[in-house]
């Protein structure tokens, strides 16, 4: 019987540390398969700014892990890519953690045929949407294409 226990305690630490890497790697490949990597902003010759656009970044670690960088100019940060999923009509679905914010947030993202980017859904983890169908809930606005920087 504790043989049976042992064996069984030694798959379980094996497969919880073989699908954490393989986690890790399968969120790098996503994004890096879907063609995210790298800075983007509405207007790249623009200044970062944050009423009239941020240089949004994001990069592969060594250590594998996905980071998202936001330079406002005056404020940037960098906040830890958890999960990515492409759905069945090609939208890639991040679910980023922000400590400053103390939550995670989820937004989804379209890569459009001319090579250029748009936020399409954009929500807290209470579902709270600040964009939702492409559109800023606020104001009703469409949101802004954004080009690769570089």
């Amino acid at each position: 019987m504790m043989r049976c226990l042992n064996r069984w305690i030694a798959a379980v630490v094996l497969w919880v540390a073989f699908t954490s890497v393989a986690g890790a790697e399968t969120l790098a490949a996503t994004v890096e398969q879907w063609g995210l990597l790298g800075s983007w902003a509405v207007d790249c010759a623009a200044r970062p700014d944050r009423d009239k656009g941020a240089l949004l970044t994001y990069e592969i670690r060594k250590d594998g892990r996905v980071m998202y960088r936001r330079d406002f100019g005056e404020a940037k940060d960098e906040n830890e890519v958890v999960s990515a999923t492409v759905d069945a009509e090609g939208l890639l679905d991040l679910m980023v953690f922000f400590p400053s914010l103390r939550q995670t947030r989820e937004f989804g993202l379209l890569l459009q045929k001319d090579g250029s980017l748009r936020a399409i859904y954009n929500r807290s983890e209470r579902g709270e949407y600040t964009i939702r169908d492409g559109k800023y809930v606020a104001t009703g606005a469409p949101t802004p294409a954004q080009q690769r920087c570089d």
